[in-house]
């Protein structure tokens, strides 16, 4: 059964997430307005919360979700929901989505 409130477009970004004293980086593989899944070595527990930073072409600066939550671990990936993110990085995170999705259609 389908458990997502928001749909996921196929991406492949860098990605780095950091919390504490520990940084990773991995590579988002899936995107939606209210989380993504990243793919990495990286060992993260669920539960954790972190911020993360998506490098996406054609933005000058990565889109900073300030807290994304670990919600799910498997085979090397996992995945996060966003739990606090500013208004203005909201709204690139969702014109980011809006071109996934025409670059669909396309």
């Amino acid at each position: 059964m389908e458990k997502r409130q928001q749909p996921r477009f196929t991406s492949q970004f860098r990605s780095t997430f950091s919390g504490g004293q520990r940084e990773g980086q991995g590579r988002t593989l899936d995107l939606s307005t209210g989380g993504c899944m990243i793919e990495t070595d990286f060992p993260v527990v669920v539960g954790t919360s972190f911020e993360c930073r998506i490098y996406v072409p054609g933005l000058d600066w990565p889109l900073r979700i300030d807290e994304a939550q670990v919600r799910w671990i498997k085979a090397g990936t996992f995945g996060i929901q966003f739990t606090k993110i500013q208004s203005d990085e909201e709204t690139k995170l969702k014109q980011v989505i809006a071109n996934l999705n025409e670059e669909l259609k396309a």
